[in-house]
C-alpha cells in the first residue's frame, strides 16, 4: 500500500509505524467493513442489529457519495446480488459497478460534474416511494462531492466560499454548517427527497466524535444548525461571499425554508449505522503495534486544532516518554486520531499531516519515530497521504521553520524523502498518527 516502503522502513521503529498505518487503513476499508456488518440470508438483509425483509420492497437502491462511496457500493452489490435494483453514487475514487451508476465529482472544492452527480442522486431519491429501500452511502468527502447548490447561489459562488472557508482555519463543523444551508441535498434534505421510502444510512465517519449531522453535511439526518449559525461562521472568519450571504440572510428572515430538524416526518423511516470511524483504524493499529512487541496507548481519537500545535503536543509526549517513562514505558507506541486544520498563510504545498509531522520533527528525540496520514491517501490537496519523520529528518531548523511559515511542509519533507505516498486508499476515517519510541 505504501510506496517506497522499503526506503522508509530504516529501522524496526520505522517499520512498526508503517505497519500500523497500513493496518489502520486496511481495517477501515469497505472490503473489510461491509462484509462484517452487512449480510444477506435469503430475503433477510441484516445491517448491524437491524433486519430488513427484502420481499417487502419492490426496489432496493444505493444512493449517496463520498471518497469511499464506490467501494461501499461494490461491496453492497456483492452482498445483495440480484436484490439490488440500481442507484447512483458520486465519488472521486471510482470503481466499476454492474448495478449502481458511479459518477465522478471533485474534492475538496466542488465542481460541475459533482453538481450533475448530485442531481442524479436527487432524481433517484425523488423517484423512491414507500415500496423502496434506499441504502444511503455516506462517507467522508461527501460535502464537496455532492454539492447541489441552491439556485440563488450557483456553483461559482459555492466554490469561492468553499475555498475561503478551507483557507480560514474554520473547523469542519463550521464549514459544513455553511454548506448545509447552501445545498438542496445536505442537512437532511436527501432523506426528505426520498420520503416515504425506508432509508438505511451506512456511514464511514471522517468526523471527530462521529456527529452524523456533520459527516458529509448530514444528508439523511436531522440538522440542528440554522441559517443564522451559517451566517455567523462567515462573520467569524470575515469571509466576503455576497451571493451566499444574501441567501443565508433570506433564510434568517424566513424567506427560505430551514433544513429539517429532529421530529420532522422526513426521518420517520430512516435509520443510521456507523460502519467505520477513527476507532476502527486505531484499534487495528494498536493491535499491530502490540504484535511488534510494543506497549500501546491511544492518546485520543478526537484530536483537533492547528496541525503544527498538535505536532508540538506529540513532540512533548515523545520527550516525556524518553525522560520519565510516562504515560507509558518505552518501548511504546502512542496513537491518536481526529482531524487537524491549517490556517493558510503561505503558498507552499502539503497538508495538515505533513505540517504536524514537520513541527514534531524539529526537536524529536533520538529513538523516536513519528508518522501521520490522512486515511483517504490525500493530505490536504497534496498527492501524499502524510509523512514519516525521526530525529534526523530536520537538519536545518531555520529552514524547517521557514517551510512551516510558508505552509510548505510538503516541499521540505519531499526533499528529504519523508513523505508517505499511498494513492487513493478507498476509505476515509480521518487522520491516523503513530508515535514510536524505542
Amino acid at each position: 500500500m505504501i510506496r517506497e516502503s522499503d526506503a522508509l522502513a530504516r529501522s524496526p521503529a520505522h517499520e512498526c509505524a508503517l505497519d500500523c498505518i497500513e493496518a489502520g487503513i486496511e481495517a477501515a476499508h469497505p472490503r473489510t467493513v461491509v462484509g462484517a456488518a452487512v449480510q444477506r440470508t435469503g430475503s433477510q438483509l441484516r445491517i448491524d442489529d437491524a433486519v430488513y425483509d427484502l420481499d417487502a420492497f419492490e426496489r432496493v437502491v444505493v444512493l449517496g457519495g463520498g471518497k469511499a462511496a464506490a467501494q461501499v457500493a461494490g461491496e453492497l452489490e456483492a452482498v445483495l446480488g440480484d436484490a439490488l435494483t440500481g442507484g447512483v453514487v458520486v465519488t472521486d475514487d471510482p470503481e466499476a459497478s454492474d448495478r449502481v451508476t458511479v459518477r465522478e465529482g471533485d474534492h475538496p472544492v466542488p465542481s460541475q460534474r459533482g453538481v450533475e452527480g448530485a442531481d442524479a442522486v436527487l432524481d433517484e431519491a425523488w423517484a423512491a416511494d414507500a415500496s423502496t429501500l434506499v441504502l444511503a452511502v455516506i462517507t467522508g468527502g461527501g460535502s464537496a462531492l455532492l454539492p447541489a447548490p441552491v439556485e440563488a447561489i450557483g456553483l461559482e459562488a459555492l466554490q469561492s466560499v468553499t475555498d475561503a472557508l478551507l483557507a480560514s482555519g474554520a473547523t469542519i463543523d463550521e464549514i459544513n454548517t455553511v454548506r448545509k444551508h447552501c445545498s438542496r441535498l445536505k442537512g437532511g434534505r436527501l432523506a426528505a427527497a426520498a420520503a416515504p421510502a425506508t432509508v438505511a444510512t451506512l456511514v464511514f465517519s471522517d468526523v471527530v466524535g462521529d456527529d452524523l449531522s456533520v459527516i458529509a453535511s448530514g444528508p439523511t439526518v436531522p440538522d440542528g444548525t440554522t441559517f443564522a449559525d451559517a451566517l455567523a461562521v462567515l462573520d467569524r472568519y470575515d469571509i466576503d461571499a455576497p451571493a451566499v450571504r444574501d441567501h443565508l440572510q433570506a433564510g434568517v428572515d424566513g424567506d427560505e425554508a430551514e433544513t429539517p430538524s429532529a421530529g420532522d416526518p422526513a426521518f420517520d423511516r430512516v435509520s443510521t449505522h456507523v460502519l467505520a470511524d477513527a476507532w476502527t483504524a486505531l484499534e487495528a493499529a494498536r493491535s499491530t503495534a502490540a504484535d511488534h512487541g510494543y506497549e500501546t496507548l491511544v492518546l485520543s481519537s478526537r484530536l483537533r486544532g492547528e496541525a503544527r500545535e498538535v505536532g508540538l503536543t506529540h513532540l512533548a509526549v515523545a520527550e516525556e516518554l524518553v525522560a520519565t517513562g510516562n504515560p507509558v514505558d518505552p518501548p511504546a507506541v502512542v496513537l491518536s486520531g481526529g482531524e487537524l486544520t491549517v490556517t493558510v498563510r503561505g503558498d507552499g504545498e502539503g497538508g495538515p499531516n505533513q505540517e504536524f509531522a514537520l513541527a514534531g520533527a524539529i526537536d524529536l528525540p533520538a529513538g523516536a519515530v513519528l508518522a501521520a496520514v490522512d486515511t483517504d491517501g490525500r493530505d490536504g490537496a497534496s498527492d501524499a497521504a502524510g509523512a514519516l519523520v525521526d530525529s534526523e529528518t530536520v537538519t536545518d531548523v531555520a529552514a524547517a521553520r521557514d517551510a512551516l511559515d510558508d505552509n510548505d511542509a510538503g516541499g521540505y519533507l519531499g526533499d528529504r524523502d519523508a513523505r508517505i505516498v499511498t494513492g487513493r486508499t478507498g476509505t476515509n476515517v480521518n487522520d491516523l498518527r503513530v508515535l514510536v519510541v524505542d
